[in-house]
């Protein structure tokens, strides 16, 4: 069942997504060489506690961090550790806060230092197919709007879209529905209206779009070892533009 959002929880909402964009210009410094995945695990914990709200994915399902870490060939879902960054990986932040009982998702990939060109190119396509499918998120728009404009934006630079794993409503609990894939299936199609909050998340991989989990029953890598990319934000459907409730500044899209 989909549970629309009223003036005052959309309110609420808004102030996680705050937070959690606040997170992320905190964390983003330590995105370098030298420095542990723990390490920017510990410092996403102290600002979103500091701030009196609750890391959303610590002890969900028993995952025992507050940021899912995932480094060059990890999907989704990696566990922070001592691994330490180096020149030239690309890591994946997936973040979500808990504020008055309200919860906000959002993910972003960095480049440690000089990247390739082709890892570059993987994290311009996969922040333009967020971009392509938060501007389909308007009312009498559908779920499967949003999947096209991601799927046909990667398969058109030959990068394959991960099926297993999907965006999905957010707001009063950190999965809710809809599923919001981002490949044309033949799952649900409801229509977007105002009130609904989705947390849109492309995840592209550099070469085949098949994955594996990794013993841990956590860690997500790509079937091939390629790299991949990852990109999220909480965005409210309003009477008119989208709005991201997970941005610093400007937020209509």
């Amino acid at each position: 069942m989909i549970r629309l959002k009223n003036r005052e929880e959309l309110d609420q909402i808004r102030a996680s997504g705050a937070l959690l964009a606040e997170t992320f210009e905190v964390i983003r410094p330590l995105v370098i060489p030298g420095v542990t995945t723990a390490a920017i695990d510990a410092a996403a914990h102290r600002h979103i506690t500091s701030a009196g709200g609750r890391p959303a994915f610590l002890g969900y399902r028993d995952f025992p961090a507050s940021v899912c870490a995932s480094l060059n060939n990890v999907v989704i879902h990696g566990i922070p550790g001592e691994t330490v960054l180096t020149e030239g990986d690309i890591l994946s932040l997936d973040l979500g806060v808990i504020l008055n009982g309200y919860y906000s998702d959002s993910a972003k990939t960095f480049s440690v230092g000089k990247i390739s060109e082709g890892a570059t190119r993987l994290l311009e396509v996969t922040e333009e197919c967020l971009a392509r499918a938060i501007h389909m998120v308007r009312p009498g728009h559908r779920i499967r709007d949003i999947s096209r404009a991601v799927f046909d934006h990667a398969d058109s630079f030959g990068y394959g879209v991960v099926h297993q794993y999907c965006g999905h409503g957010v707001g009063f609990e950190l999965h809710e529905d809809p599923q919001v894939p981002n490949y044309l299936g033949k799952g649900p199609n409801p229509r977007l209206k105002p009130g609904m909050v989705l947390a849109i998340e492309p995840m592209l991989n550099a070469g085949t779009a098949e994955v594996n989990i990794l013993a841990d029953d956590w860690t997500v890598v790509t079937g091939d070892d390629g790299l991949s990319a990852h990109f999220e934000h909480t965005v409210a459907v309003t009477d008119s533009q989208p709005e991201i409730l997970t941005l610093v500044g400007e937020n209509s899209g």
